[in-house]
This record gives C-alpha cells, sequence and structure tokens, in this order.
C-alpha cells in the first residue's frame, strides 16, 4: 500500500520530494478529490487524472535517458517520476529495496507505512494501504489484524502489542509527533529488536512515505471514484500518545 542499497537510504529517500510511488499503487483511473467530491479541476490531466502528463519517450534528451525509459517501461506504463529520469532510476531502485529487499516482515511494513500516514493525517496513504496493504491495489489485503490497524488509526495504546509492533508504533508516533524526534528510549529499543540496519531501512521507510505523501499532495493524485475514505480526520480522535 520504497531507499535504496546503494547510497544513503535516509537522505536519498528525503529527498524523494520530486517522484511519485509507482503507477500500480497510485492508480489514475476515476479519481476524486482525497479530501472533497466532486469534478476534476482544470489543472488535472485528463489521461493520467493528475496535474502532470506521463513521460513518453519523446520527453527523453539523450541516449542514456532513453535507455532508462526503455528500461523502466517494459511490460507496463511509464511511472510518473521518468519525466526526471536520471533521478527515477535510482529512486525506483530504492522503493524496490524499501518495498521487497529489507528482509523485514510484511506486516511491519504495513504498520511503518500506516503509522506514517496516521501521523501526517493523509488520507490517500491511509486509505490505499488499509485496504490493500503492501499489494498494488486491488491485488491484496493487507497482512495486519484489524485490531492493529485500529490501534494506529484511532491512536490507542500499544499495551500488549508484540514488542515489535508496540516499539515500531511508538517510533511512529514520537517521529511525527509534536517533538518531531524520536526519544533515546525509544531510539535504544528500537535498535535492540531490530538491530542497526533495520532502524536505517524502517526510518528510511518513514522517510519516503513522508515524500511521497508530499507528491500526492503537490500533484493532486486522486483516490478511485467512489473509494471509501478510512482515515477519520484527526480532529474526531485523541492525541496519538507519546
Amino acid at each position: 500500500m520504497s531507499v535504496t542499497k546503494y547510497a544513503g537510504p535516509i537522505a536519498l529517500a528525503f529527498v524523494m520530494v520530486v517522484s511519485l510511488a509507482e503507477r500500480t499503487e497510485a492508480q489514475v483511473a476515476a479519481r476524486v478529490s482525497t479530501t472533497e467530491a466532486g469534478p476534476l479541476a482544470k489543472d488535472i490531466d485528463p489521461v493520467t487524472r493528475y496535474r502532470l502528463p506521463l513521460a513518453t519517450r519523446a520527453d527523453m534528451r539523450d541516449d542514456a535517458e532513453r535507455k532508462i525509459f526503455d528500461d523502466m517501461t517494459k511490460g507496463g506504463q511509464p511511472p510518473l517520476r521518468l519525466l526526471s529520469p536520471k533521478f527515477a532510476k535510482p529512486m525506483s531502485e530504492a522503493r524496490r529495496y524499501l518495498k521487497y529487499d529489507t528482509g523485514i516482515d510484511n506486516r511491519l511494513i504495513e504498520i511503518t507505512v500506516l503509522v506514517t500516514a496516521r501521523g501526517l493525517n493523509h488520507q490517500f496513504e491511509w486509505t490505499q494501504w488499509e485496504a490493500h496493504g503492501s499489494h498494488a491495489p486491488g491485488a491484496g489485503k493487507p497482512e495486519l489484524e484489524q485490531p492493529i490497524i485500529d490501534i494506529i488509526k484511532y491512536c490507542k495504546p500499544v499495551t500488549g502489542l508484540a514488542p515489535k509492533d508496540a516499539v515500531l508504533i511508538k517510533y511512529g508516533r514520537e517521529l511525527f509527533g509534536p517533538n518531531k524526534k524520536v526519544s533515546s528510549e525509544t531510539f535504544a529499543e528500537a535498535l535492540r529488536l531490530f538491530g542497526k540496519r533495520g532502524v536505517v531501512d524502517l526510518t528510511a521507510m518513514m522517510a519516503q512515505y513522508t515524500a511521497t505523501a508530499m507528491e500526492v499532495n503537490a500533484y493532486d493524485t486522486r483516490l478511485d471514484e467512489g473509494q471509501k475514505l478510512l482515515l477519520p480526520p484527526l480532529k474526531d480522535t485523541p492525541l496519538c500518545p507519546q
């Protein structure tokens, strides 16, 4: 519902403000706003249904860019980030690594993305991941149990959860909370449970999906028409405990 082993995962993820998640994760067909229903705004591309057109091979400036385009469009349509092809390639590798190659359990990946979406109060990311988990829309269901999803959604205490689940939720709540900082105690516990590489990868994941949320907002990416909004307004839930 992704910072690479090739170069500085956290720093790389934070600069993803100009990329967009793969098109399979942000379907362009028939969308409504993430915050309001109604006709598409005038600046929305009528084909893609967001504010930029998809890249074409004619947009590529040289042979190196054309090779990137060809490699990234084999068997599918071009992701929006291909409008900046030399940026798109490492970002695609980064996303693929974080989503599929870290060795981190899918359940923990789902917790990571959901706690990020909850911390940002981001309707699009939350709705897509609660409905579909780590799969593309329509391809599957989340692996998380609904009670854990609800703990994140409604900012409930993490008492009684498995240690890794609990510390990951707490880590995200502190990172996205008022202080925007993880406490020494929580960091030490995360380090004990996930190890150094795990902490780096999980933090990079939170950073990456923060960047993706910015992209969704900038490009006015839409949820599917008629799709139920699953994240309650923050004003209707208590502040998440730190």
